[in-house]
């Protein structure tokens, strides 16, 4: 498990002004964090670098459509 004290988390600039949203960090190792902003303290994913470029391109193209 990794330890995400001191993480930056932020808002997509997509985000709307409500507190419905996902947040990230960019962590060690060029790994990103996911969470929800209405739980900040529950779980968050991380993913390698290339999970989440592999995540990135699939939102894109529309495979969760």
């Amino acid at each position: 498990m990794m330890d995400l004290i001191g993480a930056k988390w932020f808002k997509s600039s997509r985000s709307g002004g409500n507190r419905d949203c996902v947040e990230a960090a960019h962590l060690d190792r060029g790994r990103v964090g996911v969470r929800d902003s209405k739980n900040p303290g529950g779980p968050a994913l991380v993913f390698a670098p290339d999970e989440w470029d592999a995540f990135l391109g699939a939102t894109r193209t529309g495979v969760f459509d």
